[in-house]
């Protein structure tokens, strides 16, 4: 498969990504202080969101995340040092791709199918782990624990870690490879439209090269994210029973 680390022109564009991200931190102490206490939401993110993953595979036969290690919350394991790099400094990336074999899944489930609920169980824990923090925001929010120098900053950790599980679980339902949403796509078209989107893996992986570099991510992914962050919202308030403002 195409790879986006030997693409010596998409690396280029992604240096100039970071250095002109870099450049506005510099400037901007707000900004950095902003990075700094995205990043445990970052690797709580991606690390949950290759376990699934993992986990997954493994519960349908499938023991090639196991014997390579995937099958841990270890962030070691799952964070891939270009893809981590890009996601600090140039507001997206990726994470060490779980490798599956689904010939060895077992007989309950077909091979698309078992791929298919591979694929979505990494956006679900980002969605499950969104409430998560949500809940525990909501909860704290009631608490004095919350006006300390130290409570502030738990907060902001705690609503970038929100933040981060909405964007990185809406971004990779979008249905294109290398994508988790193509996997599930794959599942449910019909026996000719499958056979045509795998046929076009690689006109459809320059699309999404194409929608990655672009504002045509955003405008896709951003709807749904800020239509999730309101319900997200509204149960920090059911729970706090308080009206609140999130980073």
């Amino acid at each position: 498969m195409y790879s986006l680390t030997s693409d010596p022109f998409m690396m280029i564009i992604f240096l100039l990504l970071i250095l002109e991200n870099i450049g506005s931190y510099i400037s901007n102490p707000s900004a950095l202080l902003g990075l700094i206490l995205s990043i445990p939401g970052l690797l709580v993110a991606v690390t949950f969101h290759e376990y699934a993953h993992a986990f997954v595979a493994d519960k349908l036969g499938d023991d090639t995340p196991r014997r390579q290690g995937r099958l841990t919350l270890n962030p070691l394991a799952h964070l891939d040092p270009y893809g981590t790099f890009l996601m600090i400094f140039a507001g997206f990336g990726w994470g060490k791709p779980v490798e599956i074999n689904p010939v060895n899944f077992n007989r309950k489930v077909s091979i698309k199918g078992g791929s298919a609920l591979v694929a979505i169980a990494g956006p679900l824990m980002n969605f499950i782990l969104a409430i998560i923090c949500a809940v525990v925001y909501g909860l704290l929010f009631k608490t004095s624990f919350v006006y300390s120098t130290v409570g502030g900053i738990v907060m902001d950790v705690i609503s970038y870690t929100m933040s981060m599980n909405v964007g990185l679980g809406v971004f990779n339902l979008i249905p294109l490879p290398p994508l988790d949403g193509s996997k599930v796509l794959l599942a449910i078209l019909p026996t000719r439209a499958q056979e045509w989107y795998e046929n076009n893996q690689r006109i459809l992986y320059i699309v999404f090269l194409i929608i990655w570099i672009t504002p045509i991510a955003s405008q896709i992914v951003t709807p749904l994210i800020t239509t999730i962050d309101h319900w997200l919202v509204k149960l920090i308030e059911v729970i706090s029973g308080k009206y609140i403002w999130l980073n």
